[in-house]
């Protein structure tokens, strides 16, 4: 699904991201976990074609990134960390805006089906300021419904999120993955990250100092080996 080589990207001739490279095959997700001023918000935005490194490949659905940004950008939906919704719009206005900016199907039915694969039917036409912070993060997941997106990149998603909010975004990203998507997940957070992965990476500095299978690292071992690695990062 996306394949990364040799990325860098320097912002007034700094390092912020330094020679990163990673695969991720369809169906699967990569957990990027880092302090905070790691790189991990640049890296995903460089991975969303909405930011060109200063060197390196990416690869997007067997796509040059690089070369033709438009043609994989149908593909990608990106999460930030923010909520960005318009806080006195319905969460169906909020959906149709970003339906019609996006050039998708606007109509009432498209909106409402997206709405409810995130469970927010009953309260689409309540305004935005009265949700909690996990349901306006699920308004942002509709997004994710109303278009063809194949490669989802999330940037802080369980943050703010209580027990229950946790529950339901990792059971939609294991359907998300069960249908097909790729995930990179990016977070400085183990809570519900590490339920949904199937490989971690950890940035430091701008670097991938960690890339290993989950399923060959217990939850202590990658506590020991993430204090260990980004020893003297920001936190």
């Amino acid at each position: 699904m996306i394949t990364a080589a040799g990325l860098r990207k320097s912002f007034a001739r700094t390092p912020v991201i330094d020679g990163v490279s990673l695969e991720v095959p369809a169906g699967t997700c990569l957990v990027l976990l880092g302090p905070n001023g790691a790189g991990k918000t640049t890296l995903l935005r460089i991975l969303a074609t909405l930011v060109r490194p200063s060197s390196g490949s990416l690869t997007v659905a067997g796509v040059d990134a690089l070369r033709s940004p438009e043609a994989v950008r149908e593909a990608i939906a990106m999460v930030a960390h923010g909520s960005y919704v318009y806080e006195d719009l319905s969460a169906l206005e909020n959906l149709r805006f970003w339906a019609t900016m996006g050039g998708h199907d606007a109509s009432e039915g498209r909106l409402l089906a997206a709405l409810s694969q995130v469970e927010l039917e009953a309260v689409a036409h309540e305004r935005a300021r009265t949700f909690s912070s996990g349901m306006k993060r699920r308004i942002g997941l509709a997004r994710v419904a109303l278009g063809r997106a194949r490669l989802l990149l999330l940037d802080e998603p369980f943050t703010g999120l209580d027990r229950q909010g946790r529950k339901w975004l990792s059971e939609f990203l294991l359907a998300f993955k069960g249908g097909g998507g790729a995930v990179v997940l990016a977070t400085h957070s183990f809570e519900g990250a590490l339920g949904v992965a199937d490989r971690i990476a950890i940035l430091a500095g701008g670097r991938l100092v960690l890339d290993q299978p989950a399923a060959d690292l217990s939850r202590d071992d990658l506590r020991r080996l993430y204090d260990d690695l980004t020893e003297g990062s920001p936190r």
